[in-house]
């Protein structure tokens, strides 16, 4: 569903899947063909919130902003289930793993992977193609700088799979019975 909140709208770009079962609300921009998955909540009713080309959003994250900090979101990013992206800036090329949290301020740098469970602090800075993964997360080690290309092969599997749903849910839409 795409709301509108407080006099702000969502932005949708082209080619952009969202879920039925999604939440788009307030001051949002989701740019060319992303993806935001079944469950999943982008909330722009404090600060904004924007997604870039070719991001998925996968299902049951939640995308949120406090005043004055914004979530910014790049070009070919992963984010992935149940993962919570708040107030935060995670760069073109990453992959935040599921059930991750990335906190206010924080920021991920290109080619990053911040791991599965792992709590990115307020404030604090993944540098560009690193691993961090723990509670609190720390960085394990530095990725080869082929991990952008792997990200980006990723992200756009991730497209032609929300191509795939845009056609099922288009096909699926109920019909009206003129019987009835």
């Amino acid at each position: 569903m795409i709301m509108a909140y407080n006099g702000k709208t969502p932005k949708i770009g082209k080619n952009v899947f969202i879920a039925p079962t999604a939440m788009i609300i307030g001051d949002v921009v989701i740019q060319d063909n992303s993806s935001v998955w079944y469950g999943a909540v982008l909330r722009g009713d404090t600060d904004s919130i924007k997604v870039g080309c070719d991001t998925n959003i996968q299902d049951n994250c939640t995308v949120h902003a406090d005043p004055g900090k914004p979530a910014r979101i790049g070009d070919r990013v992963t984010v992935g289930h149940n993962a919570v992206v708040h107030g935060c800036t995670v760069e073109d090329d990453s992959l935040i793993g599921i059930n991750a949290v990335v906190l206010n301020k924080a920021l991920i740098k290109s080619g990053s992977i911040v791991g599965a469970g792992a709590l990115v602090k307020e404030g604090q800075v993944i540098g560009p193609c690193q691993l961090a993964t723990g509670i609190p997360a720390a960085i394990k080690k530095d990725l080869a700088t082929g991990i952008i290309e792997t990200h980006k092969k990723r992200a756009l599997k991730y497209a032609d799979t929300a191509r795939q749903h845009r056609q099922i849910h288009a096909i699926q839409e109920p019909s009206h019975d003129s019987d009835s």
